[in-house]
């Protein structure tokens, strides 16, 4: 593989969060029963015509924006003519020679450090319906609700130089448009898909190779599996003298592999001229400054901001980061703690994280609030409460919102750090354990462990263990 290198670029559909179509005011909620959504306008009926979603070209502005794209003034919708089932106007109203944004960029973070990757263009257009095979009745369906549901594309340069480069620019991707809370990125509801151009060339060609097209792949992790064998599949085939073919291959998860599925379809296929139904558009230069003022601090910002203001680990800042509910939810603990930043990070990376994965919710969901979290951790640092039993009333507190300090008192969970209570726990065990002791000032401190369990026990587990480990070695001395 050494000799070659390897060309990808990646074509993003995004579903955008409106509660309306593009062109009608049918609902965009998914889960609904098929064709609920329907109206004359995306069913394609003849003789309706298509009403602009003004909330839809303020979205993809935002996103140009947010990755230093050029906000084209004047952009143009045009059909893009073929022909499926569940395309019932027999065309996909997009955007072709002058679309809403072009030429930006997006920084993304490797194993090898940071690369820049190019944004060729974001346009907007409708998705299709959705074809439904039933093999045991030997049909197929037609469901039209996801008809003219807004997405943008955007579609990179071909930059990419591995499948690891491709999924982090999915993840960077992926991670601001949940920070502009413009589409929800659920990747297997269909609202974050992603097609990748593949091509290999000997290393120091200028010349692109023949690319295909992967379809398929509804996870981060599929996206690297679907690269890597496609990568491999056509190193295999230039050394055993076969050519690659310009196709469409479709990613088959249970096998790891990709298989044909069409010949690529070029852009003079699809016969693209300007929708006669909508005109252009031109955006005026107050909204964009608008809109430019309304972007909120981005992930790579905040990610710097995090390193100065918190001084936490590079790695550490760039996970907190990658989601904005995850940030937020950080800093809020963070502000109303007295314990160290750090101290609060590793909870949230660490444990929230780990409950909110066992319960399947997500911070939005449960109903703990950061400043919960803040005044847990200062009842571990402060010695108040023990840290395996912090972790179990987490769960309460993320479940149910409940106080942490109330639940401490209510269950009885505070430690006791009293040396003058603590100290006649201490002299009994010493006194009832006279041979471990005297091992222990002989040096062996295996045996510390020992008593210190015998002094848990007797305090029912409520001894804070760093106030009795300091006075017992101060008495065995």
């Amino acid at each position: 593989m050494a000799q070659y290198e390897v060309v990808i670029g990646l074509e993003v559909h995004a579903q955008l969060k409106t509660e309306s179509k593009l062109f009608c005011a049918c609902s965009t909620r998914f889960g609904n029963d098929p064709n609920e959504n329907v109206c004359p306008v995306c069913s394609g009926m003849p003789g309706v015509l298509p009403v602009m979603n003004e909330k839809v070209l303020e979205y993809a502005a935002k996103l140009g924006l947010a990755v230093d794209c050029e906000i084209n003034r004047k952009s143009v919708f045009a059909r893009k003519n073929y022909f499926y089932p569940d395309l019932p106007k027999g065309y996909q109203t997009s955007q072709f020679d002058l679309p809403i944004c072009e030429h930006g960029r997006i920084v993304i973070e490797t194993s090898k450090g940071r690369k820049t990757i190019g944004v060729t263009r974001i346009h907007m257009e409708e998705d299709a319906g959705k074809s439904i095979h039933s093999a045991s009745e030997n049909v197929s369906f037609v469901d039209l609700n996801r008809a003219c549901v807004p997405l943008v594309e955007i579609v990179s340069e071909p930059d990419m130089r591995s499948a690891e480069e491709a999924v982090a620019y999915l993840k960077s991707l992926h991670s601001i448009l949940r920070y502009l809370d413009i589409c929800d990125g659920n990747m297997e509801q269909g609202s974050f898909r992603c097609d990748a151009n593949v091509s290999i060339r000997p290393r120091g060609q200028k010349e692109f190779g023949t690319r295909t097209e992967l379809k398929n792949m509804n996870s981060f992790r599929h996206v690297q599996k679907a690269i890597d064998y496609e990568i491999e599949r056509q190193i295999d085939l230039v050394e055993d003298g076969e050519a690659v073919i310009q196709e469409t291959r479709l990613y088959n998860a249970d096998k790891g592999t990709t298989h044909s599925m069409r010949g690529k379809e070029e852009a003079h296929d699809y016969r693209y001229f300007p929708c006669p139904d909508l005109v252009p558009m031109v955006l005026d230069e107050a909204w964009i400054a608008q809109w430019r003022d309304e972007l909120p601090e981005l992930p790579t910002v905040r990610r710097e901001r995090f390193l100065l203001e918190y001084g936490l680990a590079e790695e550490t800042a760039v996970q907190l980061t990658s989601e904005r509910e995850t940030a937020d939810f950080f800093e809020v603990a963070a502000r109303a703690a007295t314990s160290k930043p750090k101290k609060i990070a590793n909870w949230v990376m660490v444990d929230v994280a780990h409950l909110l994965n066992e319960s399947g919710l997500s911070l939005a969901e449960c109903k703990g609030s950061p400043e919960y979290l803040a005044a847990l951790v200062d009842l571990v640092e402060g010695g108040t409460v023990s840290a395996k039993s912090a972790k179990d009333i987490l769960s309460e507190v993320l479940r149910d919102g409940a106080d942490p300090k109330a639940l401490v008192k209510e269950k009885g969970l505070a430690q006791e750090s009293d040396t003058g209570a603590l100290e006649a726990v201490i002299e009994e065990v010493i006194t009832e354990n006279p041979d471990e002791a005297e091992r222990v000032r002989a040096g062996d401190k295996k045996v510390i462990g020992f008593l210190m369990g015998q002094i848990m026990r007797k305090t029912q587990g409520k001894a804070n263990p760093g106030v009795v480990s300091k006075m017992l070695a101060q008495k065995l001395s």
